[in-house]
């Protein structure tokens, strides 16, 4: 994943959660939001309930492989929040979960 493609700041982040509404599916609590930009955007939010640093930048990078796998529209902003529940699911039913999310919102293009 493309370090243009990733929300850094903190206010970003605050913003999206704040003005959205939430899309909860299985371990996942996702907030989009639509923009003007020419491009995508993705932020991941991994707590520290879920388990140490090692764990946590495990999750993260397997969210980022998952999430490069396909072509997205433009114009939108989406945060990723990771519940608890992710820790007993295999790489295969994270996928899975995430791209009936992307379907679900209309993030990909056709």
């Amino acid at each position: 994943m493309k370090k243009i493609n990733i929300i850094k700041e903190a206010r970003d982040y605050t913003r999206i959660i704040k003005n959205n509404r939430p899309f909860k599916y299985g371990c996942f609590v996702v907030y989009k939001e639509n923009k003007e930009n020419d491009i995508y955007k993705f932020g991941f939010s991994v707590g520290k309930k879920i388990g140490n640093a090692v764990v946590r930048n495990k999750i993260k990078r397997q969210l980022k492989n998952i999430v490069d796998k396909k072509n997205y529209c433009n114009n939108f902003n989406c945060v990723i929040i990771v519940r608890k529940e992710i820790i007993s699911k295999s790489f295969d039913e994270i996928r899975n979960d995430l791209f009936f999310i992307f379907d679900k919102l209309k993030l990909e293009e056709k």
